[in-house]
């Protein structure tokens, strides 16, 4: 069971128009409907910014979601991009799969996205690239992507944190870790 009440329609004008910004007119995530229900971290949440599509493609960006989210056991968010964004990435069922339970040498990725994947692994073990990891990720993306890529996956730690410390139920069109 979740631990902090969402926020129940009808929203406040702001909070609606918010949710349709990022939702694009469809019903607000419960993640987000559990942000909003406390202004400041529902402002601050939005203030990360990172919910645009930035300078990564829309598949480079979705692996490092993917992987930072199945790392922290984040089957919530992890499913809802899955769900939403895995086909318009282009992503099959091999790297969706390879996101969960495979590592940046899984055959499926090609060696910028093997880069991309070692990087967020990186990241999330030890909060930090080495020199050869640093190396191997810029021989791929340039500075503006690398920026990107990290502030990413600290962003999608910190709402893998919230999906997971708040018990946030899962979606029901959500996908689920494969087994």
């Amino acid at each position: 069971m979740q631990r902090i009440t969402p926020l129940e329609p009808p929203y406040a004008p702001e909070i609606r128009q918010q949710f349709d910004r990022i939702m694009r007119g469809a019903p607000p995530l419960m993640l987000f409907r559990v942000m909003a229900s406390n202004p400041r971290a529902w402002e601050k949440f939005c203030a990360g910014s990172l919910l645009d599509p930035g300078p990564l493609t829309l598949r480079e960006r979705e692996i490092v979601i993917d992987r930072t989210c199945a790392l922290t056991g984040c089957e919530y968010e992890w499913g809802v991009h899955i769900a939403i964004f895995a086909k318009a990435a282009g992503l099959g069922e091999a790297e969706v799969r390879a996101t969960v339970r495979e590592g940046a040498d899984a055959s499926c990725w090609s060696a910028p996205e093997q880069a991309l994947i070692s990087a967020v692994d990186a990241l999330h073990a030890r909060a930090t690239l080495t020199d050869a990891e640093f190396a191997g990720l810029s021989s791929h993306f340039d500075d503006a992507k690398i920026f990107e890529i990290i502030l990413l996956s600290g962003f999608y730690r910190t709402v893998s944190y919230l999906a997971n410390g708040l018990r946030l139920p899962l979606e029901g069109n959500a996908a689920r870790f494969p087994e």
